[in-house]
């Protein structure tokens, strides 16, 4: 399994979510940043390996090989990233490229000891779960802030932009997992937010508020 192999089943994989009927080549593609022949040409070489079915015009779906070896792929990935920050003390908006790196690593045990010595984490440092050594995901129950109304309050859980510009505008705001976060406001014009953090007001974009997950208040 190459490099380039792995980083295609982990973008499969999270396409599904979107394309469940099977995603299509030129998703793959622009997840890939690449040209949608090059993603076509490596999706039937991973339907010969036999780790995903793909039909022209009805797209990829990984199978359970597939999806093992992709969930593998983002255990390590995620772990790393905890390692990084919690550790090493990188902050969050830098862990991911190095992270995509360390995730090609071979060795079992390592990830297992990692895991370990972390102390079985079950979230990476941008609230992504973390998957166990048997493929398992707790599911966490979350919403986008942008679907929250006036008066709502929650707990931010995560991010969905894992992007440096978008964490850096985060920490500029004092916005970090953990955090409580009261509507104010909500413009019918664009959605954007006027929201409450650490006792302090301040409006966000729309575009913003869909990249932050939130855990709502009952």
């Amino acid at each position: 399994m190459t490099l380039s192999e792995e980083n295609y089943l982990k973008a499969v994989y999270h396409l599904e979510s979107t394309f469940p009927e099977g995603v299509p080549t030129n998703a793959i593609a622009e997840e890939m940043k690449t040209k949608p022949s090059s993603a076509t040409d490596m999706i039937k070489r991973l339907a010969e390996k036999d780790l995903l079915a793909y039909k022209p015009y009805q797209g990829a779906k990984l199978n359970p090989t597939g999806r093992n070896h992709a969930i593998k792929v983002i255990r390590k990935h995620r772990l790393w990233e905890s390692f990084l920050v919690e550790k090493l003390n990188f902050s969050w908006d830098e862990v991911h490229e190095i992270a995509e790196q360390l995730e090609h690593i071979k060795s079992d045990k390592l990830i297992r000891e990692l895991d370990n010595f972390l102390g079985n984490p079950k979230t990476d440092p941008h609230g992504d779960p973390i998957p166990d050594e048997d493929g398992n995901i707790e599911i966490i129950q979350k919403r986008v802030l942008s679907e929250l109304e006036k008066g709502d309050e929650g707990i931010c859980v995560g991010v969905n932009d894992s992007s440096s510009a978008f964490l850096q505008y985060l920490d500029k705001n004092e916005i970090s997992l953990g955090k409580k976060i009261e509507i104010l406001e909500k413009e019918e014009f664009d959605n954007s937010l006027v929201i409450k953090v650490n006792g302090k007001s301040m409006s966000i974009s729309n575009l913003a508020a869909n990249n932050l997950y939130i855990k709502k208040y009952a």
